[in-house]
């Protein structure tokens, strides 16, 4: 008889469960959820940095449009309109673009057969700001006012709000997809909490008739799919890394594409993954499981 049961090699089974079959099927749920949250906040990350990249581009520069007056010809209003903004406070360089350049920025809108050789095209004058302290479009205006050039500067400064408007709606945008996600996570960990302890009922009617208090029967579920929506989490993050990095090598300096640029800082975004997924099913198992213990008493 002690061969066949030895009181220093027993060990007590545990109250629930180690593995269970309907495991597989609530970490592949949470993985895809967390994996899609993942790839949410990666994305939003890229279009901020490329609404910041834009917006910088912008704030550093100004374009001046150059129109001939009397018998001047617009080349040489161009050139005088470029020397006289050299020379304001603010204004690192002042270039004349050519009828060529400005012919090819036109064609796009107009088409080629449009550009005709007598059409009066007017110069572009490109102008590029100390980012410390660059110079204001009223300032610009004014120097070229004092050079008797007739012109219109352009600051970009709708541009710049049209960008920062889509890049907040791009955040908002990333965080209510983020939230609703988790929100789906946390449903479905509760149903599965709810369909468990259903299933356990007879071991949690023992462990009260036993003097279990409720705390104690709440933790081992709260434990249990906490581990289970960690590991979840996990295989979600490690997914979503992975394709943020072949996003990041395919497309190389500027990742997939220069509108959304990916960068390897982006991918650490997934690192907290695990811990949040654990922390939403450990609240959601929690508050499912109270509640059924409730429903019981």
């Amino acid at each position: 008889m002690s061969d066949i049961f030895d009181p220093r090699r027993w060990k007590p089974a545990p109250l629930l469960p180690r593995k269970d079959p309907r495991d597989g099927a609530l970490v592949f749920v949470v993985a895809v959820l967390c994996f899609l949250a993942c790839l949410t906040a990666i994305g939003g990350l890229a279009a901020d940095r490329a609404a910041r990249g834009w917006t910088g581009q912008l704030t550093g520069s100004a374009t001046v449009v150059v129109r001939a007056i009397g018998g001047e010809t617009p080349d040489t209003a161009a050139g005088r309109a470029a020397e006289a903004l050299s020379g304001v406070k603010g204004v690192t360089e002042a270039r004349a673009l050519e009828k060529a350049r400005a012919e090819a920025l036109l064609e796009p809108w107009l088409g080629r057969e449009a550009l005709l050789d007598d059409l009066p095209i007017p110069r572009l004058v490109t102008v590029d700001l100390d980012p410390k302290a660059p110079a204001t479009a009223v300032a610009l205006d004014k120097a070229l006012k004092a050079a008797g050039i007739d012109a219109t500067v352009d600051d970009h400064s709708l541009w710049i709000g049209d960008i920062e408007r889509a890049a907040g709606i791009a955040r908002w945008a990333a965080l209510g997809v983020f939230l609703l996600i988790a929100s789906a996570a946390a449903a479905a960990i509760g149903f599965a909490t709810r369909a468990a302890m259903a299933a356990h009922r007879e071991t949690i009617e023992v462990l009260h008739l036993s003097g279990a208090q409720a705390d104690f029967v709440v933790k081992l579920f709260q434990s249990r799919f906490a581990r289970v929506a960690a590991v979840a989490g996990l295989f979600g993050a490690v997914g979503a890394a992975s394709i943020g990095a072949l996003a990041r090598l395919a497309g190389g300096g500027q990742g997939l594409t220069p509108v959304l640029p990916v960068a390897w800082l982006d991918l650490l975004a997934v690192a907290p993954t695990p811990v949040l997924a654990a922390l939403v099913a450990a609240v959601a198992a929690r508050v499912a499981a109270r509640g059924l213990i409730g429903e019981m008493a």
